[in-house]
Parts: C-alpha cells; structure tokens; sequence
C-alpha cells in the first residue's frame, strides 16, 4: 500500500541566507508549504523555487503562525521546520523507512536536534540531544506552548527516531546575544501580563543553576570553550529575563517619570 503523505511546514521571515538549504532538504516530502511574515529581502523568492504555495501573513507569535501553516496542509502527516533547519540525510531514510513499514499507534515522532555552532557541532550540555517532536498526524497534534518556546502537543503514541535534524542557530557571537536579548524580553513580557512578578530568588539562582546545569550536569565542558561560552550564555539569558521581570515590576508599582528639565 502507498505510504501516508507528509507535508513539510515552514514559517520564514528574513532568511535567505539560510532557506536554500532548510527547503533543500524537505524536497522528499509531498510538498511543501510556506507561511512568510511579509520579509524584506529574496526569502520568497527562494521559497517559490521549491513550491508554489508560498503565503504572505501578519507574524502571530510563533505558536499563531506555525498553526496556521498547519491548517494549510493537505496532506495527513505534518513535518515542521525551522529556516535555519536541515533534516539530515540519514533522518530522511530513517523516516522513509518508518513510513514504508508502517505506523500501528503512533501518531508522532521525535528526534534530536544538533547544533553547529561557531564551527563545529555540540554534542553534549543543555543543546544536545534537544529532542523535538516536529513530525506528527495533522488531526492529532498541534502547536502549544508560551511564546517564544512553542512545542508541538499530540493526542496518542510518539515514537523516538535516532538521527538528527541539524540547526544552524546562529551566525556569531553578537547574534546569538541579540536572540537572547529579544528572547529575554518576549519572555519576562509574557510572564508580567500571565502574572508573574518579581522575586529576588529567581534572580540570584537560576542562572548560576543555568550555568551549572549545562556545564558540570549536562557535561557541556566536553564540548570545549564552546560548551563553556554556551553554558555561560544560557545563564546571561536567564539573567537578562528575570532582570526584565524586575523592571516590569518596578514600573507596575512606580512608573517611571521623565528626568527633570525634559
């Protein structure tokens, strides 16, 4: 009997030095669909080498665009990549050959996700094996979460795969420090409005915990200097997100006033 269909979902906004290689890697799939946040350089453009369905939409969060792309498919089975993403040629066959034996229960699946990172691949701490569930039954998942970590959430059985999908997160240092800085705020923002507030706790031990978390637990130092900047990094991020709760909270209860004379 024919295997089930897939079709491969992605949300772009500004990536074309990056979605040649992400849609490259989907071209096995049933097709393809494309939801873009209106960019403003050839991100399109290279998408519509690969598919014709290649959507213009207001950005919703990444939660509101992932499952909007998600209603767009037609087919049973949804792939769900990022534009600095590539499934692996060895998780390709893995899930064709999945998909040729057949499914029984499951309804979605699993699998690692490995970083390179200012050149070369993480292999240990908090980045690997990251396991992300982002192939899974249309009509019996969709995306959850709080912005900007959303996840995939499936009714019934998920099967783990072995192979990797490969990210290539960021370009450098000051990028990956920009992400955190906008992460940070997207974060603290939307624990402020669910009604988180400060606590001096939060502050002075998660990201130590952060750091020794990834580094000593998580074996990050196998990785080298790498593992320790990753490390050190993930513990800024937390910083950074519980200092932005502080300054909600501060301005909740004493909104700031302009300096005198202006």
């Amino acid at each position: 009997m024919p295997r089930d269909k897939i079709s491969a979902c992605v949300i772009t906004f500004n990536e074309e030095r990056k979605i040649w290689r992400c849609l490259q890697s989907l071209a096995w799939c049933d097709e393809i669909i494309v939801v873009d946040s209106f960019s403003t350089d050839r991100t399109a453009e290279i998408c519509r080498e690969f598919t014709d369905q290649v959507y213009q939409r207001e950005w919703l969060g990444y939660v509101g665009q992932r499952n909007t792309v998600r209603e767009m498919a037609r087919h049973p089975w949804i792939l769900f990549l990022d534009a600095d993403e590539e499934v692996s040629p060895a998780l390709r066959e893995e899930i064709r050959a999945e998909f040729e034996r057949g499914h029984g229960d499951t309804v979605g699946y699993e699998f690692p996700r490995q970083v390179y990172y200012l050149g070369r691949w993480i292999r240990h701490g908090e980045w690997y094996p990251d396991l992300k569930l982002r192939l899974f039954r249309k009509d019996h998942g969709r995306t959850e979460g709080q912005e900007p970590h959303d996840k995939v959430v499936v009714t019934g059985r998920v099967k783990r795969l072995q192979n990797a999908i490969w990210h290539y997160t960021y370009d450098d240092l000051r990028d990956h420090f920009e992400t955190l800085n906008r992460f940070s705020t997207i974060t603290a923002q939307q624990k402020f409005v669910q009604g988180s507030r400060f606590q001096w706790r939060d502050l002075l031990f998660r990201p130590p915990l952060r750091f020794l978390r990834g580094y000593f637990l998580r074996a990050g130092f196998l990785d080298g200097a790498h593992g320790f900047i990753i490390a050190l990094a993930s513990a800024y991020g937390a910083y950074m997100k519980y200092a932005k709760l502080w300054e909600l909270t501060l301005r909740e209860r004493k909104p700031f006033r302009d300096l005198p004379g202006n």
